[in-house]
């Protein structure tokens, strides 16, 4: 008889539920809702500071959550 072993990502992959993607795609989606809330809410210092203007961070805060696509420059 042989013993054969499961790969880690496989036997974790087994226990995680259907709907475990669904959870995912939440939590980003909420991510990115706090994400632009705290955005909007800078000041002109902090915002130069990551390098964008006031008008950009409004403009991403005006996003959909779930708009998670990367933002075009």
């Amino acid at each position: 008889m042989t013993i054969q072993t499961v790969p880690a990502s496989l036997a974790a992959a087994a226990t995680i539920p259907r709907n475990a993607a669904w959870i995912t795609w939440l939590r980003r989606v909420l991510h990115a809702a706090e994400s632009r809330r705290h955005l909007a809410e800078m000041d002109r210092r902090m915002l130069s500071d990551i390098g964008i203007s006031r008008a950009e961070a409004l403009e991403e805060a005006a996003r959909a959550p779930w708009d998670l696509t990367a933002r075009r420059r």
